[in-house]
């Protein structure tokens, strides 16, 4: 039997499949637990992917592994091959401003001509004009810039700080793919290549990719690779693949083709489509995302998902299934209210100091039942309006697939059929960011992309209620 291992370094956590070659039958795996926060020492992801590791099993026997983790967090390295402070993730939205700087010197419409996406605050580009403006000496100080997956599949790899590694500091090592690169807001898929021009207007520095040439103080980005390409070995002889962004990596552990739209309920929402172009939206709504396959991944980002469950859960003094159940005993609509579920500002709609907000309260109408039903529903209205900017860049849905951790919520299955307008699956809960990164290194072995089945966990029956869309955007548009 060949095996294969796919890595999940996400927010919270880091997850392990080992998988057979042929078949994708799960073989054993292992998980780690990140700690909370916006800003992270990397250390405790390599901390974290060790353990997950070794609650795995080991990964001596495998042939290949491949890495998928949480998009834009911003890791700079020093020329010794150190990190320099901690991580700034796709959640910290301090660089707001920076966006909005760079927006205004280059333009919208070039910038997305260019690049792809609008910036926002999740974007590595903002972070990395943050750093330039209120850490000039640690900007300085800048030999390489990496995101998460494409630091840990470097570790992974032997190379780190002297004393911490088998190989050193070589930052020319470092590689990514095409699907994490185009979450930057400096590199595109349409092109294929890093805009060095909107890198330097972001960091204040000269940048260069990985084995090209640059200027002597030139800052090092990761090698872009191919879907199948190989990125090199681990020290015990393992093949490591380009690896992938989470929701990149999701999208390949589904098996994802054209007309198929996924929504991802964790810590963000996402709704994401596989296309065959590049998307390029000038309002910032969708990022013209690259995926893992070779071909496009146009994708909107809610800060606001399933904490926003656990937030009304806690209000209300219930666990997810006593939630569940309340929101069950309530009818659609919600009596009307509405809930507006900005706990943490927002990014879809670009709104990083709003705050979440009840509307239509009424003596008769405030009840914990239908408190626990708008908190189902302001959350998928939320995603709904994602598919809506998802359609505005020209993808069809035939079907939407949902995933996450909140994806089995009874009641989310059940208000998601009358929320979203396509017919809705559910997949078998699973690790499907790892899968993915399990597919990427079974393709680098054989060459071949494999076909592994996905099993279905529900199939609710279509049941439309436009009201419900209708009464959230009503009270959305006025925080807006």
């Amino acid at each position: 039997m060949t095996l294969v291992a796919g890595v999940d370094s996400s927010t919270q956590s880091c997850k392990l499949v080992i998988r057979d070659l042929d078949s994708g039958a799960l073989v054993r795996q292992g998980r780690a637990s990140h700690p909370d926060g916006t800003e992270v020492d990397p250390a405790a992801w390599w901390d974290a992917l060790l353990s997950a590791i070794a609650g795995a099993g080991g990964i001596d026997d495998v042939a290949a592994i491949a890495v998928a983790g949480q998009q834009h967090g911003m890791v700079v390295l020093d020329a010794s091959g150190r990190v320099i402070r901690p991580a700034l993730l796709w959640n910290d939205t301090r660089s707001a401003q920076a966006a909005l700087d760079l927006i205004a010197e280059v333009g919208a419409d070039e910038y997305v001509r260019r690049a792809g996406s609008l910036p926002v605050a999740s974007f590595t580009s903002t972070k990395l004009r943050w750093l330039r403006d209120a850490e000039p000496e640690n900007a300085a100080r800048v030999a390489a810039v990496a995101l998460p997956h494409d630091w840990l599949s470097w570790r992974l790899r032997g190379y780190g700080p002297e004393g911490e590694s088998a190989h050193g500091p070589v930052l020319e090592e470092l590689a990514t793919d095409r699907s994490d690169a185009s979450g930057t807001a400096y590199w595109s898929a349409s092109t294929g290549r890093y805009d060095l021009d909107l890198f330097e207007r972001a960091l204040g520095r000269p940048g260069r990719e990985a084995g090209t040439a640059g200027p002597a103080d030139a800052v090092v980005l990761p090698k872009v690779l191919g879907p199948s390409d190989t990125a090199g070995r681990t020290p015990s002889g393992a093949l490591v693949g380009a690896g992938a962004g989470d929701n990149a990596g999701a999208a390949l552990g589904l098996g994802a083709v054209p007309g198929d739209v996924i929504v991802s309920i964790g810590t963000s929402g996402t709704v994401f489509a596989v296309t065959a172009e590049p998307s390029a939206d000038t309002s910032g709504a969708v990022a013209g995302f690259a995926d893992a396959s070779g071909l496009a991944l146009p994708l909107i980002a809610t800060l606001n998902a399933a904490r926003v469950l656990d937030s009304i859960a806690d209000l209300l003094s219930v666990d997810h299934a006593g939630l569940s159940e309340l929101a069950l005993s309530a009818e659609p609509g919600s009596g009307g209210v509405v809930l507006v579920p900005y706990f943490e500002g927002e990014r879809t709609p670009n709104l990083p100091d709003a705050t979440a907000s009840f509307h239509g309260l009424t003596v008769a109408s405030t009840t914990p039942a239908n408190f626990a039903r708008a908190a189902v529903e302001g959350m998928l209205c939320g995603l709904a309006a994602g598919l809506d900017a998802i359609r505005a860049v020209g993808v069809t849905p035939h079907r939407i697939q949902v995933i996450g951790g909140a994806a089995q919520n009874p009641a989310l299955a059940h208000v998601a059929a009358q929320v979203f307008d396509v017919p809705v699956v559910i997949p078998q809960p699973g690790q499907y960011v790892a899968d993915g990164g399990a597919v990427q290194a079974a393709w680098i072995v054989t060459g071949v992309r494999p076909n592994w089945p996905v099993a279905v966990w529900a199939s609710p029956e279509p049941d439309y209620h436009p009201e419900i869309r209708e009464q959230y955007s009503e009270y959305a548009v006025s925080v807006g």
